[in-house]
């Protein structure tokens, strides 16, 4: 963010403060200025958010986003503004904490718990779109996590979300936080039994934090290093994960290999040290006619995933002793990451250096020095020659060469102690069919990997046979198919984004291992 452009940010941030009444009354009874204008129902919604200074929550099928409105210049409570805006006088409004929810009147709103049939347990949906305030875009990979558990998700690429909640949760609170936004938290009793449209509003960054942008960025990464040990694990943890990886062949899906692991997650500090998996359940779908050739067999992502944990296999981006001759260093924005002011450090390699190296960016805690994430790719300029790292071996006929591969890796808190939370990996091939001149379609075979339980209790090292070999091809892997644990999610089509099955995972594996 350009230093102009943040104070320009600022002043908006002051506008919005000074329209907030101190007398702390109803916020539906508060005079608003509703401008003469003509937009979306989204939009018009975002500027009494703005001299309200309260979000909204509704139903999508209630409140129609994208439709025009014409209003008048006028003073107006927030009410009737609602009112006017949404062109339906027959809702109910409610205030929860610093959000406003809008109802049909007579709906009912689950303040306090969910019906529960005496007999059985009942798990309640939490489904909803979480949108940019300003832009009313779609926020993609936002955490979705209920307070004071591990259970929780990530918003796919529309901002959706989708939560499945046992009764025992039924009070929680939800926290919602992306990289550069103010976080939100709400009860879900509030948003169950509709399909919720929310938003996160872009964070500004306090005028005395300004001073942070002029760190030396090399000098960033040295204490991120130091405080390694200080804010990452030095003792070995259970990690369960869930893991899925997958090929497409010209935006068409080929096969879908998943998996529940459990890591053996060594320290932090011991680099030399292997981490060690053992599998737990699998699923396998192959799409594949049965009069297609193989066209290629991959490095399995299994072993991407561990030694993508930057923290512990530290890359050459991050060895600067070493890189200082291959890499320059740039100091960025300061974001927000899960309500976290971080600093961003740009790096790319030198011109002249020849060998695909990365460039990305990463998100660097501007208290505690602990990386956030990382986002890094093969430089493009030089992405083609990284092919023979990639592809064990392909079809007779067929020459695949890498267009382009791109990684992220985020780390989060548990009990004080960061862990890895979420890898990803994509890379993307053009397909070369010899003789035929027509078509170069694209390949993609991707990776991922979530953490979704961690325990620090009786860890010890798997046994030989119980061990999965990391550099093995997984989609090649002999497995017992599990009916019982995978259940209505046994065919999960590549559409559905990793979130809607996390904590699914976490609730069956608990329930498997404490029956």
């Amino acid at each position: 963010m350009r230093l102009s452009r943040f104070y320009i940010l600022l002043f908006q941030l002051l506008l919005i403060v000074g329209n907030v009444k101190a007398d702390g009354g109803d916020v539906l009874e508060r005079i608003i200025q509703l401008p003469r204008t003509r937009g979306t129902v989204y939009s018009l919604l975002g500027k009494v958010s703005e001299q309200s200074g309260y979000l909204f929550i509704y139903d999508s099928n209630l409140i129609n986003n994208d439709s025009e409105v014409n209003i008048r210049k006028k003073s107006c409570t927030v009410r009737q503004a609602i009112f006017e805006i949404t062109g339906n006088r027959n809702l109910d409004l409610k205030v929860l904490g610093n959000h406003i929810l809008i109802t049909r009147t007579g709906e009912k709103t689950l303040a306090r718990g969910w019906a529960t049939a005496p007999s059985q347990p009942v798990y309640s949906t939490i489904i909803g779109n979480l949108l940019d305030k300003e832009t009313a875009e779609p926020i993609a990979n936002a955490s979705v996590i209920v307070q004071g558990t591990s259970l929780g998700n990530i918003t796919n690429q529309n901002g959706e979300f989708r939560l499945h909640l046992p009764d025992s949760l039924k009070n929680a609170v939800l926290a919602f936080s992306h990289l550069g936004y103010v976080g939100q938290s709400i009860e879900a009793s509030a948003l169950e039994g509709r399909n919720n449209t929310l938003s996160l509003e872009p964070r500004v960054i306090p005028l005395q934090e300004v001073l942070i942008r002029l760190v030396e960025p090399k000098k960033l990464i040295r204490e991120m290093m130091e405080y390694r040990n200080k804010n990452y694990s030095s003792v070995p943890v259970f990690l369960t994960t869930f893991y899925r990886e997958g090929v497409q062949l010209k935006n068409k899906f080929q096969s879908l290999t998943e998996a529940v692991f459990k890591v053996y997650k060594n320290s932090a500090m011991e680099p030399d040290a292997n981490d060690q998996v053992k599998l737990l359940k699998m699923s396998r779908i192959n799409n594949r006619e049965k009069t297609d050739s193989l066209i290629a067999k991959f490095r399995s992502g299994v072993e991407a995933c561990l030694q993508l944990d930057i923290i512990k296999d530290i890359p050459d981006f991050l060895q600067l002793d070493t890189s200082g001759e291959l890499y320059t260093y740039t100091s960025g924005d300061i974001v927000s990451v899960d309500n976290r002011t971080a600093n961003v450090v740009y790096f790319e390699q030198k011109q002249g250096v020849k060998e695909p190296l990365f460039r990305g960016e990463l998100y660097i805690d501007s208290e505690n020095s602990a990386l956030l994430q990382a986002r890094f790719e093969v430089h493009p300029k030089y992405v083609k020659s990284a092919t023979r790292l990639f592809v064990l071996r392909q079809a007779h006929k067929i020459r695949l060469t890498t267009q382009k591969i791109n990684y992220t890796v985020s780390y989060k808190p548990w009990n004080g102690t960061y862990y890895i939370h979420h890898i990803r990996g994509d890379i993307y091939f053009k397909m070369k069919r010899k003789r035929v001149l027509a078509s170069n379609p694209v390949l993609h075979t991707w990776f991922e990997m979530v953490t979704c339980r961690i325990d620090d209790k009786n860890v010890t090292r798997f046994p030989r046979s119980e061990r999965l070999p990391t550099h093995t091809i997984l989609a090649d892997t002999d497995f017992k198919y599990d009916e019982s644990f995978w259940e209505d999610f046994n065919v999960i089509p590549l559409e559905a984004e990793l979130s809607k099955i996390i904590e699914k995972v976490a609730l069956k594996i608990e329930k498997t291992e404490n029956p």
